[in-house]
């Protein structure tokens, strides 16, 4: 149990942490808050292409074995119609806020979700996840770092009055998005059409980028047929498949005068049809 002066040191720690302009006051007033900064609070944590950053060196690296374990963990819960993919990609990527996500690891933050849909989903109790937990903790005590736990349910469940989706079944020997082939009616843009990005408001959740919202480019391909994002995130197993495209911007078009570059460079993206509009030619 932590001690009071380790309570301190914890709580020393949470205050530097700030995921506020440092010239807006905490909960302020409405008037408080300008235009911009409403806009950059509701920015989905996960979208931060385009964002400044300093140089820094991606490279790869093994898995370890607990992130190996979570990532057959959530495709198993996804195999079992418990959720999709793109749920797992809301709870674990943008419900946690920025702080979370981006000073978690990576499998920290699938792992994180796994608990929450599982209790919102009312298959566990907050109290049974909380308590399995701190029993896998004790069972921790002692060990060398690094060490495995043996696997120690407490008993086998009948997984037969479970709730579970439908797509599980439907794309099973298929394959996503090939389960949604010819749901979506014609396309409405062909290879070589120019388009746009549309601004739309970006509340809760999306995949189209914010750095791309706007522009202006050229269709490269038409890639699949698929319910939006923002629509399979919320467990909608009704939602209607749309197109999703090949968008190929040009570097120039989406920086201006910052990218130093060719003119010729290009960058392309997957964009779903709600988000394009028509633009000149």
């Amino acid at each position: 149990m932590p001690t009071a002066e380790e309570r301190i040191r914890r709580l020393a720690l949470l205050s530097r942490l700030q995921a506020t302009f440092p010239e807006d006051p905490e909960w302020p007033f409405a008037d408080q808050v300008t235009v911009d900064h409403f806009w950059a609070y509701l920015k989905n944590a996960h979208d931060v292409g385009g964002e400044l950053d300093v140089p820094a060196v991606y490279a790869n690296k093994e898995e370890e074995h607990w992130e190996l374990m979570t990532y057959v963990l959530c495709e198993v819960l996804g195999w079992q119609g418990i959720w999709v993919s793109e749920e797992r990609r809301r709870l674990a990527n943008v419900d946690v806020g920025r702080s979370i996500y981006l000073g978690w690891p990576y499998y920290s933050r699938w792992l994180w979700s796994v608990g929450r849909v599982l209790i919102e989903k009312k298959y566990i109790t907050w109290g049974e996840f909380t308590d399995r937990l701190a029993e896998v903790q004790q069972r921790y005590a002692g060990l060398p770092v690094g060490s495995h736990l043996d696997a120690a349910p407490r008993f086998a469940g009948d997984g037969s009055q479970v709730v579970r989706n439908k797509h599980h079944r439907h794309a099973q020997g298929i394959g996503d998005p090939q389960v949604f082939t010819g749901r979506a009616g014609p396309a409405r843009f062909a290879v070589g059409d120019p388009v746009v990005v549309r601004d739309l408001p970006a509340m809760y959740y999306t995949r189209t980028p914010e750095y791309v919202r706007g522009a202006a480019g050229v269709i490269a391909d038409l890639a699949y047929e698929s319910p939006a994002p923002e629509d399979e995130t919320w467990a909608d197993e009704d939602a209607t498949p749309e197109w999703f495209y090949i968008v190929r911007f040009r570097q120039t078009e989406l920086w201006g005068e910052t990218y130093t570059g060719s003119d010729h460079d290009t960058l392309q993206t997957e964009i779903p049809e709600r988000w394009l509009a028509a633009a000149d030619r």
